[in-house]
């Protein structure tokens, strides 16, 4: 009886791991190369794969649409004409896969400011006290061949997002 109890314990310690979001889930700050918030998003995962939703930008209407995006671009997760949709709420982080834990690849991103897409890896690096003062996001966006540039994104909440309105 107990080795029984003990291995029912051990499954659901296991499935709770399983189970349990990934360091990159949750909500973000985008900041640009002079440290300017530029949004807040939403990073989540959905059947196996990672997205990311603006949900607020500083000083924008929130029915500002994304004008400067094309019609449509390949494997974009939400049918229909990109430049008729809003800034916030569209996925433009999308179909990244898991590489390891606080590691995403493959998918891509789209500037809604100019409409290009680049491929995107996403890195959770944690505080470490000397290169990273606080847990960040690695948001690497590259035109191919690992040509391309990162930002650090940090972490934020619901209020600070709401602050930013």
């Amino acid at each position: 009886m107990k080795r029984l109890i003990a291995c029912c314990l051990i499954m659901a310690a296991a499935l709770g791991a399983v189970s349990a979001a990934d360091k990159v889930e949750g909500f973000w700050k985008s900041v640009d190369e002079e440290g300017k918030v530029t949004a807040a998003w939403r990073i989540y995962e959905k059947g196996g794969k990672l997205f990311g939703e603006i949900i607020s930008v500083p000083n924008q209407d929130p029915k500002e649409i994304a004008t400067a995006c094309t019609g449509t671009y390949k494997n974009f997760p939400v049918p229909g004409d990109v430049s008729k949709m809003t800034v916030r709420n569209t996925p433009f982080i999308f179909n990244l896969a898991k590489k390891g834990e606080g590691q995403w690849e493959g998918g891509n991103i789209i500037d809604p400011k100019d409409g290009k897409m680049y491929k995107c890896k996403i890195a959770f690096r944690a505080k470490d006290g000397k290169k990273f003062t606080t847990d960040v996001l690695e948001m690497r966006g590259e035109i191919g061949m690992g040509i391309g540039r990162s930002q650090f994104w940090v972490r934020t909440t619901e209020d600070e997002i709401a602050a930013l309105n």
